[in-house]
């Protein structure tokens, strides 16, 4: 039976979770309280795969006052040995009478085997509380058990009339200091942060998050003719190891060569009309264990990606400016007839300064 701070403590646990989003690929982020006479006795987040899961930190602040405790959870505790023995061993032991949950595991091997083995054991097992909220926060890693490729947000700064750069290709910056805080928040949720070729020749960006927080995205460059220079900060900024170039039999051996050299990863791909397969590429950040993907640009690079159908979620930050015709456009391409056109769900607008920040999601979702 739910109570009435259930979906308080739920909060907590969530906000615990969140502590731990961009460091724990590829197991999802997760959040635990430990509440024992509506007193919080031992809090825990997942921080890195191989390491204690939520569950356990959150017991072993607990130790002796967990016994007779609600247990809150923002993930169904796992049931099997991975690299940590199961979470549901742990939770019997400690003597937790009542287990709080958000989100059933998305896994279909293990959905619900976790609740089971708790309640056959006599506890109290209260699930769905925030269920929404929770789901949310391991959609990346739903995306990855369900459609076996990572989640894929398409982030774009621009003016009111859909330009990312002027018609000379300068883009900085397009919108003020808040937005590009929300910018630097979110790529600390990612495992991989990419952009096309010319992007990265035009802006020369570093892509890592500011402050990085312990986070190490992966950031891959897409670029099918090796457009890219040995002097470019994703190649030479002590980050290399988390560079990766995309690449095609296009690029010439050479240049593929001293990419490896600058200490790069250089994946060649499988491509199709002179671009880079996309549904190898994910693939290919899946077997990295890549849960989440940032799409930053450019405006070709954009349409690729809804031409596939699959963005899961679009970020759009809109600065009260115009460009004009000759500027860049967010997304390149022919474009759709308006019957054919993607179309989004909106679920949250919000102002940064003097800049709007809209997110919407594809209304399939991850399943």
């Amino acid at each position: 039976m739910r109570t009435d701070q259930d979906i308080q403590w739920m909060q907590e646990a969530l906000e615990c979770a969140r502590r731990g989003e961009g460091l724990t690929r590829p197991n999802p982020p997760v959040g635990a309280v430990v509440v024992r006479r509506g007193v919080a006795v031992g809090r825990g987040f997942h921080r890195k795969a191989g390491g204690p899961h939520a569950e356990v930190l959150a017991l072993q602040q607990a130790g002796t006052r967990a016994r007779g405790a609600t247990l809150y959870v923002t993930l169904e505790p796992c049931c099997t040995w991975g690299r940590t023995p199961p979470c549901t061993d742990a939770i019997l032991a400690s003597g937790i009478r009542r287990v709080v949950v958000g989100a059933v595991d998305p896994n279909p091997l293990h959905a619900g085997r976790g609740l089971r083995r708790l309640k056959r054991a006599g506890m109290e097992i209260v699930s769905g509380v925030a269920g929404d909220e929770a789901r949310a926060l391991i959609a990346p890693f739903t995306s990855t058990m369900t459609r076996h490729r990572p989640f894929i947000t398409l982030k774009m700064a621009v003016s009111l009339d859909g330009k990312i750069a002027d018609a000379a290709g300068r883009s900085k910056w397009i919108t003020g200091p808040a937005a590009r805080n929300v910018v630097q928040d979110l790529r600390r949720r990612c495992d991989v942060i990419l952009v096309g070729a010319t992007t990265a020749c035009l802006d020369n960006p570093s892509l890592l998050p500011r402050p990085a927080r312990g986070r190490e995205p992966f950031r891959v460059i897409i670029d099918s003719t090796g457009r890219l220079p040995y002097s470019s900060r994703v190649l030479t900024d002590g980050a290399h190891l988390q560079t990766i170039v995309a690449t095609t039999m296009r690029c010439p051996a050479a240049r593929r060569a001293a990419y490896a050299a600058c200490g790069a990863q250089v994946w060649c791909l499988p491509s199709s009309a002179g671009r880079i397969s996309l549904k190898a590429l994910l693939r290919k950040l899946q077997g990295l264990g890549a849960l989440h993907v940032l799409v930053e640009g450019g405006g070709e690079l954009a349409a690729a990606f809804l031409r596939t159908g699959q963005v899961d979620e679009l970020v759009w930050f809109v600065a009260p400016l115009i460009l004009g015709n000759t500027g860049v456009p967010a997304v390149g391409g022919k474009g759709w007839p308006l019957a054919k056109a993607p179309r989004m769900k909106l679920v949250e607008t919000r102002r940064l300064g003097d800049d709007v920040m809209i997110r919407a999601m594809s209304e399939r979702g991850p399943h």
